[in-house]
């Protein structure tokens, strides 16, 4: 018999919804027994059995009234397992309806005479205790397949928790429950304070966010835990824990960001995220006032170098997100600005004037045409090479591309009119240990020395300014540890690492970029902008949660020696530098050595004189000598520091 009622269970539950014709018949059943349970309590057995037939008839007619009734109240749009309160009390008024049109139909018979000893139709006093027994056998029918669905779901279903028992975790537990679809079932809470432990929310127990949460959560036999938007930057600091959970199998998936979703709709299976190491850096959240940067570059000409880069790709489509007037976008990758160009083409295809040009910034007289053509206001220049090892190994391109293609933009930037000229640097400038950061740094006293004589030669009137803006890595960006790191995990390792002690600082690429926009609008010119990235990582630390992460349980984690030109920890600003607040708390303005802007062009112009006749040494040496804080760091130039 219990088999049987499996079956029957599992058929009707596969179904998207009971038929409207099986309600309606387990509606009349009811409705005719209640029917002869009602007479043979009011009149004696005998007389109802002797009266069976127009008994039997009464009851048809009262079953069909009530079934018109039931449609004019749709009743059967609903469906029963998600029966709610509204749904019972629509049968309530269905049933009341029915039962007063079948008792004046009663009247009207009994008065005319017609149909007598035909049909009986019960008295006052059978239709409320048929009333009464109506009402309460339907309302007890669905509230049993309610909870009979409830059972055999909870049994199918996945036991999780959720981290976050304010707004956010509320918020995603009423999320999860209007979605069936994601075969959950919530079984407890997690909360970073003491307030509410021990207690119960939404009927389910709230838990301490401690070291024991893996064992707490074992023992309810969950394998996920959610984390809400609302808590994931404290949940990142928590290490202790993530690891734990990490090495006992627990499934950490996060939540969208409250702008992809607004805390209140079902949520879908395509919107829960496994988690990934980017989410687990500690960092905290950034926000940025996009609209006040959107209302300055609305309707403007912005020009983008380095578009197709991880930079400044990303840069080309939050200004995008802003309506300029016109977005010209250069790069001299062919296929990556073939890539951005229909990534424009559909996801911005409002914009009036989008323009993809494959081009170097080293090509002074197609630059030129580009400037004159359009006549762009701001310019954000992302245009670098910017690999350490490559440029330890071509100082004379470090020089040609990222010195001089930076003196052309800047130059052409002042000829034509730009409002604000905003360069993209890196925490590798300051007190530069390799090649590649002290171009960036040569880049920056050109540009900062640039926008000071301007200023000087243009007092009271508008000019181009020039601002700076450095921070440290971004999280996913072309060449970046991250993905070679899942290569590596893949191939079964090993995962390599220079050192077990190198750190560095982080930012995910959409708030680096926020952040470089917010500072250009910030910026009146001269000033370099470093940006708070929070605490460094150490990079072994992540090449071990990673491989956690991924399940592998034998990749090893091999140490390779740091890489020419290449330092244990970076630094935002060098020890002589003095930084001040901003309006932002995430920028702070660098107060650095500047540069009289005849020397900085005069250095530059050396430079690249030099390298025209590429001659590692030599150029290398003209580096230092214009920025004495370089000091290489496991590279053959150290001998230029004797």
């Amino acid at each position: 018999m219990h088999s049987v009622l499996v079956k029957l269970f599992d058929l009707y539950f596969s179904k998207h919804a009971l038929p409207s014709w099986g309600l309606i018949c387990m509606d009349s059943v009811i409705i005719c027994m209640a029917g002869y349970v009602s007479y043979f309590l009011v009149y004696p057995p005998s007389e109802v059995i002797a009266n069976i037939v127009p008994v039997s008839l009464g009851l048809a007619i009262i079953v069909g009234i009530s079934a018109l009734s039931f449609f004019v109240f749709r009743t059967y749009r609903s469906v029963v397992r998600f029966s709610s309160f509204v749904d019972l009390r629509r049968i309530g008024y269905a049933l009341f309806c029915s039962a007063v049109a079948a008792m004046s139909l009663s009247l009207m018979v009994h008065h005319s005479g017609c149909l007598r000893g035909v049909v009986y139709l019960p008295g006052i006093q059978v239709f409320l205790t048929m009333y009464f027994f109506s009402l309460s056998f339907m309302w007890l029918e669905r509230l049993l397949i309610r909870a009979m669905y409830d059972y055999t779901k909870n049994k199918a279903q996945q036991c999780i928790f959720i981290l976050g028992v304010g707004d956010g975790g509320v918020s995603l537990a009423h999320g999860i429950q209007g979605d069936s679809n994601l075969a959950t079932k919530l079984v407890g809470f997690v909360d970073n304070y003491d307030k509410l432990t021990g207690h119960q929310l939404m009927g389910v127990p709230v838990y301490k966010c401690d070291i024991t949460l893996p064992q707490i959560m074992q023992r309810k036999h969950a394998k996920t835990l959610l984390i809400s938007p609302l808590q994931s930057s404290h949940f990142r600091e928590q290490t202790d824990v993530i690891d734990a959970l990490i090495d006992a199998g627990i499934r950490i998936k996060m939540l969208p960001p409250l702008e992809h979703w607004d805390g209140h709709s079902p949520l879908r299976q395509e919107q829960l995220h496994e988690i990934e190491i980017e989410d687990l850096l500690p960092r905290s959240a950034i926000s940025v006032d996009m609209d006040t940067i959107g209302q300055r570059l609305k309707g403007r000409c912005v020009l983008i170098t380095g578009a197709a880069g991880s930079i400044g790709s990303e840069i080309a489509r939050q200004v995008a997100s802003c309506g300029p007037s016109s977005l010209i976008l250069i790069d001299q990758a062919e296929t990556p600005m073939h890539d951005m160009r229909r990534e424009m083409a559909r996801d911005y295809s409002q914009l009036p004037h989008v323009s993809t040009i494959v081009c170097s910034i080293c090509q002074e007289e197609r630059i030129e045409q580009i400037f004159a053509q359009y006549r762009p206001e701001y310019v954000f220049h992302a245009a670098a090479y910017k690999h350490v090892p490559m440029m330890e190994d071509n100082p004379h391109m470090a020089i040609i591309n990222n010195v001089w293609g930076t003196r052309i933009v800047a130059d052409l930037a002042v000829k034509y009119g730009v409002r604000k000229f905003v360069m993209v640097s890196t925490d590798k400038a300051v007190n530069p240990t390799n090649v590649m950061g002290c171009s960036k740094r040569i880049c920056e006293i050109y540009c900062q020395s640039l926008g000071r004589k301007i200023a000087e030669e243009q007092p009271g009137k508008e000019h181009t300014q020039f601002i700076t803006t450095r921070f440290g890595n971004v999280l996913g960006s072309n060449g970046s540890f991250v993905p070679i790191f899942k290569e590596q995990i893949k191939a079964g390792g090993p995962v390599t690492v220079t050192h077990p002690d190198i750190v560095r600082y982080f930012m995910l690429i959409p708030e680096a970029c926020q952040l470089v926009l917010t500072a250009g609008m910030l910026g009146h010119g001269g000033e370099i902008y470093v940006f708070d990235m929070g605490q460094p990582v150490r990079i072994a630390d992540v090449a071990r949660r990673m491989i956690r992460l991924s399940g592998a349980r034998d990749v090893q984690i091999e140490y390779t020696g740091l890489r020419d030109g290449e330092k244990l920890y970076e630094e935002v600003l060098a020890q002589a530098e003095v930084t001040k607040p901003t309006e932002h708390p995430k920028i702070l303005v660098a107060a650095v050595r500047e540069y009289p802007y005849e020397q900085a062009l005069h250095e530059v112009e050396r430079l690249r004189q030099a390298a025209l006749q590429p001659d590692d040494m030599a150029i290398v040496r003209l580096m230092k000598d214009l920025v004495p804080e370089f000091r290489s760091q496991h590279s053959k130039y150290q001998a230029l520091d004797a």
